[in-house]
């Protein structure tokens, strides 16, 4: 029988694919976890709820009630957004809060683009004095825009919200969070937004697959190390029945 030695080569590659794919099954895990902790701070009857607008900043998910007027000219669009298979906007405008005062910016809802993308969409805009109610949002921190946009002062159309950028553009200095506004309004916008519960499943699938891969890779590595050791003592006793 040919000798085969222990090559620690293909040992840590083993070894180092078995705890890479089993870090990436914890990981999938725990971001089902969070999907899930999300799912059920959107359904808490807390959450749910609608409640003023308080001084104090209100947590993700909560519904509040908010009157105030438009301020039409400084409403922006976020651009690619999918609605029904078929591409489109969101619609940002600031909202003055009557009484306390201060700045909201709400996304009011879809609309489709037109058919030609160097025109815009006609937005309606209610006059006067309006009440919503809508769900608080955070947005990203640092969210993703073109190089190109970053560098320059953007028109009406951006490819991200970022409320940063928004204040120094508008000269409103907005709140930090905006809300997802849900009641009906004479606007033609399409307020169908979907409940954060999406891609729970996929999440804990992807684990089950890396944990697989994982028990994969690490009963091969022990595989190939019971072989090799197996080899060395066979041809070990082979020495001492020779003598």
């Amino acid at each position: 029988m040919a000798a085969r030695r222990l090559h620690f080569v293909p040992l840590l590659a083993g070894i180092a694919v078995a705890v890479l794919t089993l870090q990436l099954g914890n990981w999938q895990i725990r971001r089902a976890d969070e999907k899930a902790v999300l799912q059920a701070e959107y359904a808490s009857p807390e959450r749910s709820a609608p409640h003023p607008l308080g001084t104090q900043p209100p947590a993700e998910w909560q519904v509040v009630d908010l009157r105030g007027q438009w301020l039409a000219d400084r409403t922006i669009l976020i651009d690619n957004r999918v609605h029904a298979g078929r591409a489109g906007f969101h619609v940002f405008t600031p909202l003055r809060l009557a009484g306390r005062g201060g700045w909201v910016l709400v996304n009011r809802g879809w609309v489709a683009a037109p058919a030609d993308r160097a025109q815009r969409p006609a937005v309606t805009t209610p006059g006067g004095e309006v009440e919503i109610s809508g769900r608080v949002r955070h947005p990203e921190s640092k969210p993703f825009t073109l190089e190109g946009e970053a560098a320059t002062e953007p028109g009406i159309v951006w490819q991200a919200l970022d409320l940063a950028r928004y204040r120094v553009w508008s000269s409103i200095p907005v709140a930090d969070f905006y809300v997802q506004q849900n009641d009906p309004a004479p606007d033609s916008l399409v307020r169908d937004w979907p409940a954060p519960d999406a891609g729970i499943d996929r999440h804990r699938g992807y684990a089950f697959q890396w944990y697989a891969m994982a028990a994969l890779a690490a009963a091969l590595t022990l595989c190939y190390v019971w072989q090799s050791a197996d080899i060395r003592l066979w041809r070990l006793h082979g020495r001492r029945d020779s003598r």
